[in-house]
C-alpha cells in the first residue's frame, strides 16, 4: 500500500453544447468539481463529480476545509474505510446533495488510482460483468424541443444504432404530452424504445392522469414522475400503471434505495455516481437493485457510468448526454448502438489538462 501525499481540488465550469430544458429547470453551466489525489509512488488518481450550475463553490469550500485534509496521509487503497470515515466526519450534512457531490469527487479519485495501482480498468476491478451496455438518447428530448424537431432527433439516433431515445415530459396540459410521444412514436415504430422524464413535476393525481394517457405507447419507463422523497406515492403510482417507474437520480443514500425496493414502488433504479456520493455506495445500490431483480440504468455521467454499467450484471441501459467533450482528448467508444468500456487502467477517461485549464475557476492544493 502507498500513503496519500497530496490532494488536488478544482472547479472547471463546462457549458452544454445544446440547450438543456425540462419540466423545472434550465441546463445552464455544469459545474465540475475535480480531485486529484496522488499517492507516495507517483501514482495519481482523478475523480469527479456535477452540478448543474449551482452549489459549486460550496462544494470546492466542503472539499477544501474539511474532507481533502483528511486524505494525506491515509493509506490509498483502504477506499471503504476513507468512504466511511469522512461520510461520519460530515455527518451533521448529510444526507444531502452537497456533500455526496463532494464524497463523489473523492472517491472516484479513489478507485481511479487504486486502478491504476492495479494496472486495470475499472469496469473490470468494480466487477468485470460485461463488455458493452446499450446507450439511449437523451440530447433530442428536451422540453423546449418542438415536434418536428423531436421526430427528426429520434430518426438521427435511430440511424446510428442508439436503442431509444428519451423525450421530457411535463408540458402545462396532458394533452401536449401526448402528442409529442405520439409524433416519435408514430414515426420510429414500436420495435424501438421511447422513455420519458418528468423531473418531478407532478403531483400524484396528474402523474395517475398521465401515466393513464402514456399507456398506450409502450414506453420503457416513466422518470422521476413525482418528488422523490415521497415512497408511498410512487407506490400507488406504480400499482396503478404498467408503465415502469424510474428513479434514482435525486436519491442521495443507499437507505433511500432500499426504501424503494422493498416497497416496490420502482422497477428501475437510475442511481448516479455523483449524487449517491461515489462508486463505493453505487456499487452497493447496483448490487442490492441486483437482489430485487431490478434493473439498473444510471443517470447523466455516461463517461463514468459506462465502465460502472460493465461492472455489474443487472445494468441495462447507458444515458447519452455527452459533458465531458471539451476537455478529454479521445471520445467515449461507440459500436452498434453499444458504448465500450476503455481498457486503459483507471476511469477510462482521456483527460485535457490544457484544455481543462480554459475552464478552471478555482483550484487548491493540500501537502502532507
Amino acid at each position: 500500500m502507498s500513503k496519500i501525499v497530496s490532494v488536488e481540488v478544482l472547479q472547471a465550469d463546462l457549458k452544454p453544447k445544446v440547450k438543456r430544458t425540462d419540466a423545472v429547470q434550465s441546463f445552464e453551466c455544469q459545474e465540475t468539481p475535480i480531485v486529484r489525489i496522488r499517492d507516495a509512488d507517483g501514482v495519481v488518481g482523478t475523480g469527479y463529480s456535477y452540478t448543474i450550475g449551482t452549489g459549486g463553490s460550496s462544494v470546492a469550500k466542503l472539499l477544501d476545509d474539511h474532507l481533502a485534509p483528511l486524505l494525506l496521509g491515509r493509506e490509498a487503497d483502504e477506499v471503504e474505510r476513507i468512504w466511511r470515515d469522512l461520510f461520519y466526519r460530515v455527518h451533521a450534512t448529510t444526507v444531502g446533495a452537497l456533500t455526496s457531490i463532494a464524497l463523489a469527487a473523492i472517491d472516484t479519485a479513489l478507485w481511479d488510482l487504486r486502478a491504476r495501482r492495479a494496472n486495470l480498468p475499472l469496469h473490470q476491478i468494480a466487477g468485470g460483468a460485461k463488455d458493452r451496455i446499450k446507450l439511449y438518447y437523451t440530447e433530442g428530448g428536451w422540453l423546449h424541443i418542438d415536434k418536428a424537431e423531436l421526430v427528426e432527433e429520434a430518426l438521427k439516433a435511430r440511424e446510428r444504432g442508439f436503442g431509444g431515445t428519451k423525450l421530457k415530459v411535463g408540458r402545462p396540459h396532458v394533452a401536449e404530452d401526448v402528442a409529442r410521444i405520439a409524433a416519435v412514436r408514430d414515426t420510429v415504430g414500436w420495435d424501438w424504445e421511447v422513455m420519458t422524464d418528468a423531473n418531478q413535476g407532478f403531483t400524484l393525481d396528474e402523474a395517475i392522469r398521465r401515466a393513464g394517457r402514456f399507456a398506450e405507447f409502450d414506453l420503457a419507463w416513466f422518470e422521476e414522475p413525482i418528488h422523490a422523497d415521497d415512497v408511498a406515492a410512487h407506490k400507488r403510482l406504480a400499482d396503478s400503471t404498467s408503465i415502469p417507474i424510474a428513479v434514482g437520480e435525486s436519491l442521495y443514500s443507499i437507505s433511500q434505495f432500499k426504501d424503494y425496493l422493498q416497497a416496490g414502488a420502482c422497477s428501475i433504479v437510475q442511481v448516479d455516481v455523483g449524487r449517491i456520493g461515489g462508486i463505493t455506495p453505487w456499487l452497493k445500490v447496483a448490487h442490492m437493485a441486483e437482489a430485487f431483480n431490478v434493473p439498473v440504468c444510471p443517470h447523466f455521467l455516461m463517461e463514468l457510468h459506462l465502465p460502472l454499467c460493465c461492472a455489474v450484471p443487472n445494468s441495462r441501459w447507458l444515458e447519452f448526454i455527452p459533458q465531458l467533450d471539451l476537455v478529454t482528448q479521445t471520445g467515449m467508444r461507440i459500436e452498434d448502438g453499444h458504448a465500450i468500456p476503455s481498457s486503459e487502467p483507471g476511469l477510462g477517461i482521456d483527460w485535457d489538462w490544457t484544455a481543462l485549464d480554459q475552464h478552471v475557476v478555482h483550484r487548491s492544493r493540500h501537502d502532507a
